[in-house]
Order: C-alpha cells, then sequence, then structure tokens
C-alpha cells in the first residue's frame, strides 16, 4: 500500500527502476521527462539542436523568444535527463557548446516529425479554427 493507503501501482513507482515506465501514472517519473521534451521551449531547443551543436547565445538566438533564465533551466533539465550534453571546451574564455545524445537525437527526429505535420497542415487548421470562430459567433449573436 502507498503512504496514502492506495495500492501501488506496479507499472511505475517513483524510484523503483526495475518497473515498466507508464506516463500515463501520475506518479511515474516519465510524466517529468515528457514534461520537459514536450514543453515549449525543450521541443524548440531540441530540434534546433538537430542541426547542429550550438553555443549558448546563439541557441537563444535559434529559438526565439525565449528568456536567459528559461533556456537555462531547459537545457539543465534537459542534460539531466540524459538528452544534452553540455560541452565545455578549455579555451580562453571558455567555450560551451550544447549537442544531443543518441537518445536526444532520437527524440528529436520525432519531434522535428510533429512540427513538419503541424507546419504542412496549417491550412487546414487556420480553415478548423476559422470554422470554428465563425460558429461561436453565430452563437453569441443570436437572440
Amino acid at each position: 500500500m502507498g503512504m496514502d493507503g492506495s495500492t501501488l501501482d506496479p507499472t511505475c513507482e517513483a524510484g523503483m527502476d526495475a518497473l515498466v515506465a507508464d506516463v500515463f501514472a501520475s506518479a511515474c517519473p516519465s510524466r517529468r521527462i515528457l514534461d520537459d521534451v514536450v514543453s515549449r521551449w525543450g521541443t524548440l531547443a531540441m530540434v534546433a539542436l538537430t542541426e547542429g551543436a550550438y553555443r549558448f547565445n546563439a541557441l537563444r538566438r535559434r529559438v526565439e523568444g525565449v528568456s536567459e533564465k528559461m533556456l537555462s533551466q531547459t537545457l539543465q533539465a534537459l542534460e539531466r535527463d540524459g538528452m544534452v550534453i553540455r560541452d565545455v571546451q578549455a579555451t580562453i574564455p571558455p567555450r560551451v557548446e550544447y549537442s544531443l545524445t543518441p537518445l536526444g537525437e532520437r527524440v528529436a527526429r520525432r519531434l522535428r516529425d510533429l512540427i513538419d505535420l503541424v507546419e504542412a497542415e496549417m491550412p487546414a487548421v487556420r480553415a478548423a479554427q476559422e470554422r470554428y470562430d465563425h460558429e461561436k459567433q453565430q452563437v453569441t449573436v443570436r437572440p
């Protein structure tokens, strides 16, 4: 039994490495990893890194709109999750580059496919939004 009296879910209890991950289980650590990867900045940073290694400020310019603090936190989380490598080169001044790990490359490829699909389907999305907005406007205009 769990501390709250509930039965433990054998698919993914936090801290139990031998169990199967289940992102639908609220206590499963895979859910936090998914949050890191599919957050707005996590997704954009990872897909940008498929283009090659980036220095911090170059990556910040590539991912328009991200603050320095958010990019730093995102990269730290992705590094901890095994998706990103932070390479500090012993130069003066030190040069730091970020790149994807093999796992990060596999995940980023899937994210790139999703982005490509969304971008390719933008005309259909815009049409759906216009239909929706028009229908909602009609409902609010009726006496």
